[in-house]
């Protein structure tokens, strides 16, 4: 779906989705922050209700790291901005002429919902619907839970495997099969 999403909402998206930002912090990036020769985002501010704060927690200050084929998505985007300079904010409002970023909700308002019809997804989905998927999407490719905990910047592990990670159903079936295999081999050597 996200490349069918018009610009700004593709490169939110994307990012959101791979990179575990909270939406403040996404909605408060600036392009001062992107070290693309290092290839990391660094978090340093959350703009929640258009208030600009410091991350919520020492753990949500950290770094993040960004893929590659990330970063060049997100360099096609800055160098088609009209705000590419480094205090601008990298999701910059046209409507305010730079000067703050887009309302997350007026930017899915206007770009998610109806991209979100169009596909015919009848979910509610928006921006914290991509940071549950990207946990379970690691745990599903069998990544340390200490990666996933502190790619999503966590301060334990305990938040995400409670709170954003699922079980997907062949991870389930194999598990039970591994159970089902252990007992009844157990069973029929002792008959």
């Amino acid at each position: 779906m996200p490349s069918k999403l018009p610009e700004p909402l593709r490169t939110a998206a994307e990012l959101d989705a791979f990179t575990g930002l909270r939406r403040g912090e996404l909605i408060g990036l600036q392009w001062q922050d992107v070290d693309f020769e290092s290839l990391v985002i660094h978090v340093r501010r959350s703009v929640v209700l258009m208030v600009e704060g410091a991350p919520n927690t020492e753990a949500s200050a950290k770094d993040v790291p960004l893929d590659s084929a990330l970063a060049e998505s997100l360099k096609r985007f800055r160098d088609s901005s009209t705000y590419d300079q480094p205090t601008d904010w990298v999701f910059a409002s046209l409507r305010m002429k730079g000067k703050q970023p887009w309302w997350p909700e007026t930017l899915w308002r206007h770009y998610g919902k109806p991209a979100v019809a169009s596909a015919e997804i009848s979910k509610r989905v928006g921006f914290h619907t991509f940071l549950p998927t990207y946990t379970t999407l690691l745990t599903q490719n069998n990544e340390d839970v200490k990666v996933v905990q502190e790619l999503l910047r966590h301060a334990n592990s305990r938040i995400t495997l409670d709170l954003y990670a699922q079980a997907g159903m062949p991870e389930k079936w194999l598990a039970q099969s591994k159970v089902v295999k252990m007992v009844l081999e157990k069973k029929s050597a002792v008959a």
